[in-house]
């Protein structure tokens, strides 16, 4: 499609109110929930959920879903209810913020953070600031785990949309508000769905592969391709240390790719050493994970065993960025592949990613 019409000067010359083109829009579910409808004349829209994290529940590109979604869902937060029955799926559930991984000691599954609601602090335009003339929207908004006597932690999230360009950028900063030094434990919970993930996508990333467990070794040969949907599927998880560029970047990047598109994440590793794959191709809940973050998802108790639990000072703030990007076309596609290739053969692993447990059952 010819999308010379989205020249912002010739934008200009027709329109007075951008929001014709590209958007961040607010309104309310039947059951309460807010929702944020969100566009950009690229053909990607998606939908944030300020009532749980300010995550992002549905995605679809030029009318294609790119996420699984559950039953149901958006749910509103509830605490009489486990984290697994509210699980929206979504493109993004962020899991956090002082555990992620299995239930222990009081703590549910991948922590309370998903159930929090935002304050919408405000939308920002920013226009004729790049060589290419184009105009972004940057939507912020405050989150905050705290508890009395307990952790006080501070989330500050925007997410960016650039006009006509199919990318959503998320950038996190995570504040420790509190007087004494807390757990941290942050992960990106990326859920691609059908028809994104297929009989016949590959999973592209530059890294060393580790099994989680029995079930994961047992897929370890294809552990970068996904198959139909099957009955009882277990679901298997790797661990990656994933190599970036060396030395300019702190960025690392991972592509899910088929023959007709692709989703490509690009993350800091400055924060976020760690990368987590979750394989579950179950029929009727066909939905895989995209995972990077400060921890792998092995709950508060084994991490502080392992060395690998970060601790967040009183005082101090953490910065995440993490984007989003639809690969479209055969040519940007080899293109895409050809560079994770080159950075498989070229890339430094990145520092602060400890798996030497798992080394044992490295892919080969």
């Amino acid at each position: 499609m010819d999308k010379s019409w989205l020249n912002l000067e010739q934008i200009k010359q027709h329109s007075l109110d951008m929001r014709q083109f590209i958007d961040f829009r607010e309104s309310r579910l039947p059951n309460g929930m807010r929702i944020i409808d969100a566009y950009n004349s690229s053909g990607l829209t998606f939908t944030l959920l300020p009532d749980r994290g300010m995550d992002i529940w549905t995605a679809d590109y030029n009318g294609m879903p790119l996420t699984w979604i559950a039953p149901a869902s958006p749910h509103p937060p509830d605490y009489g209810q486990s984290w697994l029955s509210l699980f929206n799926g979504g493109l993004l559930t962020t899991c956090g913020l002082t555990h992620v991984g299995p239930p222990e000691d009081g703590r549910d599954i991948h922590g309370n953070y998903t159930r929090l609601r935002a304050t919408i602090k405000g939308i920002r335009e920013f226009s004729d600031i790049d060589e290419d003339n184009n105009y972004h929207l940057q939507l912020e908004s405050e989150i905050n785990q705290s508890t009395l006597f307990g952790e006080q932690l501070r989330l500050q999230r925007e997410f960016s949309i650039s006009l006509g360009d199919p990318k959503i950028q998320i950038v996190d900063r995570v504040t420790n508000m509190g007087d004494e030094p807390v757990p941290f434990m942050l992960l990106y919970h990326c859920n691609i769905g059908y028809p994104m993930i297929r009989e016949g996508t590959e999973f592209l990333v530059a890294s060393d592969v580790y099994p989680r467990d029995a079930d994961a070794r047992a897929g370890l040969k294809t552990w970068n391709h996904y198959d139909s949907a099957s009955v009882a599927y277990r679901e298997q998880v790797f661990f990656h240390h994933v190599k970036k560029k060396h030395p300019e970047s702190i960025f690392a990047e991972v592509a899910l790719l088929n023959q007709e598109q692709g989703l490509k994440f690009k993350w800091s590793t400055q924060n976020m050493p760690y990368h987590t794959q979750w394989k579950n191709t179950r029929k009727g809940i066909y939905v895989c994970g995209v995972e990077p973050g400060n921890c792998i998802p092995e709950g508060q108790n084994a991490a502080k065993k392992s060395g690998r639990l970060v601790m967040l000072q009183a005082g101090e703030s953490k910065d995440f960025v993490l984007s989003i990007e639809i690969i479209n076309g055969i040519e940007h596609i080899q293109q895409c592949r050809e560079n994770i290739q080159a950075l498989m053969k070229e890339g430094a692993a990145v520092r602060g990613c400890n798996l030497s447990a798992y080394q044992q059952y490295q892919a080969k």
